[in-house]
């Protein structure tokens, strides 16, 4: 079967099958009237940002600690190696140098990780509170997600 018709033939099933909603500018309500979404599409909780942005701090921190470990003795048996004429000891330098390149961009990777989930939680923080302090009605009451949802039913 070419892939052509290969393509055609699942185009063909996906077709047969129950169609998928996909719902991006509106969360599902709950259907009691309350505005309350029980699982939306997209849900960031600050805690599991928080576990994830510790996990890649940790990480770091053990790959500074451990991925370090032989570096030297790599490095000072390259040299021994080099010095004694031997083709190994500028392999293993190399080998040395592309360690200590992968070990540094991986620790940045990680470094990054944590310190956008940081930026994110503190941003998200401070987007909640203006949105919750800063929305107010013609009668100066604050304007929950609830009492908003009243005014767009």
């Amino acid at each position: 079967m070419s892939f052509k018709e290969e393509w055609n033939h699942r185009k063909s099933e996906a077709t047969d099958q129950q169609p998928v909603h996909t719902q991006l500018n509106q969360a599902k309500g709950s259907g009691d009237g309350s505005g309350k979404t029980p699982d939306g599409d997209l849900v960031v909780r600050d805690d599991q940002l928080g576990k994830v942005g510790d996990m890649g701090r940790d990480l770091r921190g053990r790959l500074s600690t451990y991925g370090d470990h032989a570096r030297q003795n790599t490095f000072d048996a390259s040299i021994e190696l080099f010095n004694d004429g031997l083709d190994t000891g500028s392999a293993l330098t190399e080998l040395h140098d592309a360690w200590n390149t992968k070990l540094q961009t991986l620790k940045e990777a990680c470094a990054l990780i944590s310190n956008h989930l940081d930026y994110t939680r503190a941003t998200h923080r401070e987007d909640e509170h203006k949105i919750v302090t800063g929305m107010t009605n013609l009668e100066g009451k604050h304007m929950t997600a609830s009492r908003i949802y009243e005014y767009i039913k």
